[in-house]
């Protein structure tokens, strides 16, 4: 039962952790078609002396769409192992990204010259960015309410497979795990020959001129022994 459970656990933390990797590679791929279109305006003469450094907004944007996709891999790591220092740096980081997300929320909710704390992006894009969230502002409303929620319950989840520990039962899934256990059965103790097997020993000459030395003694006697008795 605590298998099943297990497993179960896994399944919905890895849904879960998926939700973040889809938002990481929309983020991606957004910042990539902003640098496709700040490119192709560059190549116009009055972006000769043009820094590209000052493309601040997107290089964060694309940043922080692969640290999505880089915590989507370790949180499925982390489920298929249920390691507990993995799970551990797992449920930090989450809770770290999700800090920092709470202080830029109420910086820009308590703060009106937010925009004031910023680099000025020659681009453009950031101001077409926040003007595009504005125009959509219940949608991602309800964008930012399901990846807050959604990183608090990876952090549950988490907490719950750490708990549960490792799966110690998988490693008696194979029937080789009983091949040493079943052995004494079939071949309780091994049996000592009851012959020892060793070179053959072959008689020489001399050995047989021995023998034959000793019968004729042996035939003289008994003869001698005869003419005596008669």
């Amino acid at each position: 039962m605590a298998r099943i459970a297990r497993s179960c656990l896994r399944s919905i933390l890895k849904i879960v952790n998926s939700t973040l990797g889809l938002v990481g590679m929309a983020m991606i791929l957004y910042g990539l078609w902003m640098l496709r279109v700040c490119k192709r305006d560059m190549e116009s003469p009055s972006f000769d002396d043009f820094d590209y450094t000052a493309l601040w907004f997107i290089y964060t944007f694309l940043s922080t769409g692969a640290t999505l996709c880089l915590i989507t891999c370790l949180g499925h790591i982390s489920a298929d192992s249920s390691n507990g220092f993995c799970l551990s740096c797992y449920m930090v980081i989450i809770f770290l990204l999700l800090l920092l997300e709470t202080l830029v929320a109420a910086d820009i909710l308590l703060n009106s010259d937010w925009e004031k704390d910023l680099p000025e992006d020659p681009t453009g894009r950031f101001h077409d960015f926040r003007e595009f969230v504005e125009s959509n502002f219940d949608f991602f409303k309800w964008i930012a309410m399901l990846i807050i929620l959604v990183q608090g319950f990876s952090i549950l989840l988490a907490m719950i497979l750490r708990a549960l520990g490792p799966n110690n039962g998988s490693k008696y899934d194979s029937d080789e795990e009983y091949t040493s256990a079943r052995l004494p059965l079939i071949n309780p103790h091994l049996q000592t020959p009851q012959y020892v097997v060793g070179e053959p020993r072959f008689s020489t000459k001399n050995d047989a001129w021995n023998v034959r030395i000793l019968f004729q003694s042996t035939s003289e006697e008994q003869a001698t022994i005869l003419q005596s008795a008669v």
